[in-house]
């Protein structure tokens, strides 16, 4: 090979590899040994490994491939936890998969019935869920952009370990830390203090939650990440049911309907406003949230952080392949922009082994790997050029009208065109062309039963910060 050859080659590589897209992982930590992400993770040029020191100055010393908010240091998974990956587990997730494929039997349906029950189930489940969950989120993401470099953000911890709750103290875990209020008799006598303890506690938890989200969003600035994906989060449901215990806890007697509502409402009103110190902190970073797991409607129910406003957002709602929207998925014409493939999703789990998994967790990276993929395609593209082909490139169904403001869901081939078709034309051209060019996007179709026969109660919640 001649010596200007090798220069255009070397020309080349150096391009592919400066230019690469970075995604950023906010979850519950990345295995960036398992075989499929080891080349797939983002490398800080400006750290020496296992020294022990900070060489780039930003505060997290060894960030190799990034940092864990939820212990601060820079373990991105704790392999202590490999226990929790047990044969139980593993058939509860074959049979949840089996009941999406239609081929789920009565003794399949009754052994998944009765392990939901079962409180130690409930806790393995939930130990391994957050054990597995941001690399099984990592996986999917690395897959549908060939280049892109993932930077790890652990956020959840794996495991919380509730302090208890003693007679005039209730206790509260948000991540890592662990507040605790005092609710004595003394100090709410009277219904007007009640109402103010109970607005102030319901103020703190919501703050609370979204105080590590401008730490994060520097983070991933400062390592410019072009996309992030956040597949966590706190339902309506959930935070009412944290709510539901406060009260009981201040008052001694249960919450009406009307307590719940006005104060679940003040704490969505306070967190998707502190939210946005997310989107804030990386203003070149496209967020891309799961919208939820609670099947409703989150133009009427709200959930965090995925319903912030913001140009550099979009939320993901989850499909059965082509087919329909997930029972279990969130959705909201207003909050929600597109839709997904979410259910039955085989992606890496840790340990170098892979499990399939359902939820809109599993939507929100496919749509943040084809934003890292159109970035890769064409490096000159900012967050709001990315969001627009993704948006406008999608497949519409009539099924996701009214559930999505795009009625469609993400096809990935026509983005990619796009972007391509993008470096020579304006981006609006593009979409238009790509349109032309890539015809509306065929995912594997299951047959038999349908979704909407399968229990809500076998998809878990997104991870959430919030533990009482």
């Amino acid at each position: 090979m001649k010596i200007s050859q090798l220069m255009v080659l070397g020309c080349i590589l150096s391009f592919g590899t400066a230019h690469a897209a970075k995604i950023a992982i906010v979850d519950s930590g990345n295995d960036f040994e398992h075989k499929d992400l080891k080349a797939k993770a983002w490398i800080n040029p400006s750290e020496i490994p296992a020294n022990d020191r900070d060489e780039d100055r930003n505060g997290y010393p060894d960030d190799v491939s990034g940092w864990n908010f939820a212990e601060a240091n820079n373990q991105l998974i704790d392999y202590s936890y490999a226990w929790s990956d047990t044969a139980d587990v593993r058939r509860f997730f074959d049979i949840q998969l089996k009941s999406f494929l239609g081929t789920l039997t009565q003794e399949d349906r009754e052994w998944a019935n009765a392990k939901i029950q079962d409180e130690k189930f409930i806790k393995e489940i939930t130990i391994y869920g957050n054990y597995m969950h941001g690399t099984h989120v990592t996986g999917i993401a690395a897959r549908m952009s060939d280049d892109a470099q993932m930077i790890g953000a652990k956020l959840i911890p794996t495991e919380v370990k509730l302090p208890g709750q003693k007679s005039n103290r209730l206790s509260i875990n948000v991540g890592k830390e662990t507040f605790s209020m005092d609710v004595s008799e003394k100090e709410s006598a009277n219904k007007g203090a009640k109402d103010f303890l109970i607005k102030q506690a319901v103020g703190f938890l919501a703050k609370s939650q979204s105080a590590v989200y401008g730490e994060i969003g520097t983070y991933i600035n400062g390592a410019k990440a072009d996309v992030m994906n956040g597949s966590f989060g706190t339902s309506y449901n959930q935070i009412s049911g944290v709510i539901g215990i406060l009260i009981k806890t201040i008052t001694k007697k249960e919450a009406t309907a009307e307590e719940l509502k006005l104060y679940t409402d003040h704490f969505f009103t306070i967190a998707i406003e502190e939210a946005k110190s997310f989107l804030k902190s990386a203003p070149n970073t496209l967020f891309i949230f799961a919208a939820g797991n609670d099947g409703e409607n989150n133009d009427v129910y709200p959930t965090s952080p995925t319903n912030v406003v913001g140009e550099n957002k979009i939320s993901v709602a989850a499909t059965l392949g082509n087919q329909e929207l997930a029972n279990f998925s969130n959705y909201g014409v207003k909050n929600v922009e597109v839709a997904a493939p979410g259910v039955g999703i085989i992606s890496t789990s840790p340990g170098g082994k892979y499990i399939p998994v359902s939820g809109t967790s599993q939507a929100a990276p496919f749509v943040a790997g084809v934003a890292g993929a159109v970035k890769d395609l064409n490096p000159a593209l900012d967050f709001r050029a990315i969001k627009k082909i993704i948006l406008g490139t999608v497949d519409v169904k009539s099924w996701l009208k009214g559930k999505v403001s795009t009625s469609g869901m993400v096809n990935s081939e026509r983005a990619k065109r796009a972007a391509e078709l993008s470096r020579t034309m304006s981006v609006d051209m593009a979409i238009s062309q790509s349109k032309n060019d890539v015809l509306s996007k065929t995912f594997n179709e299951k047959s038999g039963t349908r979704l909407n026969q399968i229990p809500k109660s076998w998809v878990t919640p997104m991870p959430s910060m919030i533990k009482i």
